[in-house]
């Protein structure tokens, strides 16, 4: 046999020293195969961590290859620069520096043999999933979906309260595959989102067939709304909606403040008539101080046919938006989907009462939103210093 310096064989027989190892052949046997010693193999093999690869079936071009890792170490022992190397191998340099980091040797140096194995390691499957081994974890994300919390607002939530339980620290996929999984409530992921749905689709309005609102020289549009309304910097700017119930005959006011997210909910009783309607949002606005009653944008429905009382009674200004353009009052529309969890489409709205409607205000208001920086739209109206507000809510109707 002859003997030759293990770190002097040409890269070839290297590689095909390994595919030998992972078809299954014995130390001993490759070795012979490639023409080196038993000795000179066994030190790849141990410098390569050991060899458990076994790749049956070729891996996705998206992986780095054990040549692309060869290539890389080459182009490292020659001083090569790290882009220059991504750009011959044609991956990105951020995705070689990856590589790098993630699959080097402890003491820093890159070998492509113990890289490629490392990477096999890590990216076998089956692995355990979280939930199903950490009881805690589990129970802290099932009182959240209780709540009603998205799973972006619980993945930032354990992140922000837990810093140093980095195994806590789950993203929003690994949160909605334990969902859809039944590996936190062990049910569907019906039950469990707040969207009460496992697919997304397109929100259908419900709303009366009845026509819009016949333009008038008073109705302002949207297009008139100051700029100021649309940068969010200013309090006291609300858009406003009907989540409308079963055959068209229940319906319950919703309003949203654009600046702190906050919600109102105001019961309609009889009837969602333009006079029911004004009658509901005088009542509600004229308990809240004047910063808070500056313009409220609602659509052209015929409920609005009474705004300019509304406007008289309130010191509201109100603005319409354009016909068929829900993304105009974005804030609402986002809202109403989320109040759709509590009100499902087809059901009556007559059999909630308004204190039922304020326990649902209160949880909405509570729960921390991405856009106000993970604050809760209660913190962020704090924060402006209407303090009084959450009182006087309760006794708005």
């Amino acid at each position: 046999m002859p003997r030759y310096a293990s770190n002097k064989m040409p890269q070839e027989v290297k590689r095909r020293y390994f595919e030998l190892i992972r078809q299954g052949f014995s130390g001993s046997e490759a070795a012979r195969e490639v023409g080196v010693s038993l000795s000179c193999g066994s030190k790849w093999f141990i410098e390569a961590g050991s060899v458990t690869v076994n790749e049956q079936v070729p891996i996705s071009s998206r992986y780095f290859s054990q040549d692309d890792r060869i290539e890389m170490a080459d182009g490292l022992t020659s001083g090569e620069p790290v882009r220059s190397i991504a750009l011959r191998i044609g991956k990105s340099f951020q995705s070689v520096y990856r590589e790098i980091g993630r699959n080097g040797k402890p003491h820093g140096t890159y070998q492509p043999w113990f890289a490629h194995n490392q990477a096999h390691l890590k990216r076998r499957r089956p692995k355990l999933r979280v939930f199903e081994h950490d009881t805690a974890l589990r129970q802290v994300v099932a009182e959240k979906l209780t709540a009603r919390w998205s799973p972006g607002q619980i993945s930032r939530w354990l992140r922000r309260c837990y810093p140093l339980k980095i195994d806590w620290h789950v993203c929003v996929e690994t949160l909605y595959e334990g969902v859809y999984r039944g590996l936190i409530f062990g049910a569907n992921a019906a039950r469990d989102l707040r969207t009460g749905r496992a697919y997304r689709h397109r929100r259908g309005r419900g709303r009366s067939k009845e026509g819009a609102m016949k333009q008038s020289t008073s109705m302002r549009s949207i297009h008139t709304r100051p700029a100021h309304v649309e940068s969010r910097r200013q309090s006291g700017h609300w858009e406003g909606d009907l989540i409308i119930g079963s055959s068209q005959r229940s319906a319950i006011v919703t309003l949203v403040e654009r600046k702190t997210r906050f919600t109102l909910l105001l019961r309609l009783p009889d009837d969602h008539s333009a006079t029911t309607v004004a009658n509901a949002l005088i009542s509600a606005y004229s308990r809240l101080p004047l910063p808070l009653r500056r313009t409220l944008t609602w659509d052209q429905g015929n409920e609005m046919f009474q705004h300019p009382r509304i406007e008289k009674a309130t010191g509201l200004r109100i603005f319409f938006a354009d016909p068929h353009s829900p993304w105009q009052r974005g804030t609402n529309e986002n809202t109403n989907g989320l109040l759709r969890q509590y009100f499902p489409k087809g059901t009556d709205l007559n059999v909630w009462s308004q204190n039922q409607l304020d326990d649902v205000c209160d949880e909405l208001n509570d729960r921390p939103r991405s856009c106000l920086n993970d604050r809760s739209p209660q913190g962020a109206m704090q924060r402006l210093g209407h303090r009084i507000q959450t009182h006087l809510i309760r006794n708005v109707h």
